[in-house]
């Protein structure tokens, strides 16, 4: 789930299993330098699993859910249905980071749970394929930002990177010069892709675990969603509910997960960094209090969740003056910047990408 799914990558190999950082044991620079990072926070008890800091997050989305679609029905074929249709994509985006916690194996250390909240909220509630975006978030993960390597840079819809420029089209030079106004409104067509490639990745047999758990779950969130619209709402209403829903919830996540590394240090295809280097480099955070935490699903602690993908999202922000005091002694610039100047600073990356691509790089 992530807001570069306007492009897509097909996964030669399923690696459905959460990203693991470098073993603080051995030598060299990444163990050298993140051993004691982790011991600090190992320490302070931040790794540690605690199932009960979730119940009452996955209680209450639940209840968000059932309450939205209850209001669906009793609200009945009116336009009315506008305001529902807002309320449950926000409560869609909401269930989609409940999808990406048990992805990374944050709720539990029981990975047979995860993986059943992970399909439910995921697969039944949102429609989206657990299994194919664990595959692709864990590569995004492993090489945050980095040509040829991070699917959530390749060129598609938008492009990240100029290093393509020499082979676009005229038609995809008039596009990406002028991406940068048309990231937002392209944000509304995420969910639709999203949707897309998780049916391709379940039906083309891209996803080895789980894979008829995923047929029959995101077939039956399919059915239920297109009977429930149609069968309480007259084809037009039913058409532009879908409309609206589906196209503010991709909005939203588009615009969860566009701070974290947009904008941010683009790594080239030979880059050797050291894992602690590579995630702080590439990672942005977004200041905010708790409502910001909620609304963003904790992922304006980006730093943070990269260095160690596993903390449950309650102890990121705890994490947060020890990762920054460790980046201060390091010399490592430690990014974070206010919400909007984030899409502003996306956004400037954008335009920069498109207009290098006007004659090719350097242009």
């Amino acid at each position: 789930m992530s807001a570069s799914g306007t492009s897509h990558s097909a996964a030669s190999a399923p690696v459905d299993r959460p990203i693991r950082p470098p073993r603080a044991e051995g030598s060299g620079p990444a163990a050298s330098l993140y051993g004691p990072l982790l011991k600090q926070v190992k320490a302070a008890g931040l790794l540690d699993r605690r199932p009960r800091l979730y119940v009452p997050r996955i209680v209450a989305t639940s209840v968000l859910l059932v309450a939205g679609w209850g209001a669906f029905i009793r609200v009945g074929d009116s336009w009315w249905q506008l305001a529902v249709a807002v309320f449950l994509a926000f409560v869609f985006t909401q269930a989609g980071f409940i999808g990406h916690e048990a992805g990374h194996q944050q709720i539990t250390t029981d990975r047979r749970i995860n993986d059943v909240l992970g399909l439910l909220y995921a697969d039944l509630a949102v429609g989206l394929s657990y299994g194919w975006w664990v595959d692709k978030h864990n590569r995004h993960h492993a090489h945050p930002n980095q040509e040829g390597k991070d699917p959530d840079i390749e060129s598609g819809a938008l492009a990240f990177t100029a290093k393509d420029a020499p082979n676009w089209g005229p038609a995809a030079r008039v596009l990406y010069r002028y991406q940068a106004y048309f990231f937002f409104p392209l944000l509304l067509l995420e969910a639709l892709n999203l949707h897309v490639s998780s049916v391709r990745a379940v039906v083309g047999g891209r996803i080895t675990r789980h894979r008829w758990w995923e047929i029959i779950l995101l077939t039956a969130h399919v059915a239920g969603y297109l009977a429930a619209v149609f069968l309480v709402l007259s084809p037009v209403k039913a058409v532009v509910f879908i409309a609206v829903q589906q196209g503010l919830f991709g909005l939203y996540l588009g615009c969860s997960f566009a701070p974290n590394h947009k904008g941010m240090a683009i790594l080239p295809a030979g880059d050797h960094s050291d894992f602690v280097r590579r995630q702080v480099l590439t990672s942005r955070n977004v200041r905010g209090g708790a409502v910001v935490d909620y609304a963003l699903g904790g992922l304006n602690y980006q730093i943070e969740h990269h260095l160690f993908p596993s903390m449950p999202r309650p102890r990121l922000r705890r994490a947060q003056p020890i990762i920054r005091e460790f980046c201060a002694d390091h010399d490592l610039p430690y990014c974070e910047t206010g919400l909007i100047e984030s899409y502003a600073q996306a956004l400037r990356h954008l335009d920069t990408v498109g207009r290098a691509g006007r004659t090719g790089p350097g242009a």
